[in-house]
Order: structure tokens, then sequence, then C-alpha cells
């Protein structure tokens, strides 16, 4: 049984963690699917497809938490005054 889950997050940042996490969706192993994607600038969407619950749990967990993290660190980088000047690109 495939199990799907779809979220919508709302942040100014969406475009700057779309471009962060993008190169990190596809499959992941054998079991799951994971993609990103953008609605105009500021609504980010994840979709997370898996063949059983522990690979759809792992894969939630693993999503959600860089997501988090992704968001957190931007968060810190704007307060340091080091915002992005340029259009970001991927992480490195």
């Amino acid at each position: 049984m495939r199990h799907t889950a779809v979220f919508t997050f709302a942040s100014p940042v969406a475009l700057q963690i779309y471009r962060s996490l993008s190169p990190e969706s596809g499959e992941i192993g054998t079991r799951s699917e994971v993609r990103v994607a953008l609605q105009g600038e500021d609504r980010l969407v994840l979709s997370v497809t898996a063949d059983d619950l522990p690979s759809f749990r792992a894969a939630l967990n693993l999503w959600l938490r860089l997501i988090s993290v992704a968001g957190e660190m931007l968060g810190i980088a704007e307060a340091r005054g080091e915002g992005e000047k340029e259009p970001a690109g991927p992480v490195r």
C-alpha cells in the first residue's frame, strides 16, 4: 500500500529553502520518493510517498527536519546581516 502526504509551508524564505533542498529531492532508496515545489515565491510544497509505513515515517521525519533547519539557518544568517545579496543557488 502506497502512503502519501503533502504539506504546504507559507514562508517569506520559501524560495531560498526550495533552492537549498530541491537538489536532494527524488527517490530515497527504493521505497520512498520526495518532491519539493514552489507555489509562488512564498509557499513551499513537500510531497512524500512511500511503499511502507517505516519508510514513510523515516522520509517524513527527515524532510520535515531539513525544512526546519533550513529555515532556522536562513533566520540566523538574516539576524547576523548575512542575508541573501544575490539569488541563492544550492547550499554548498
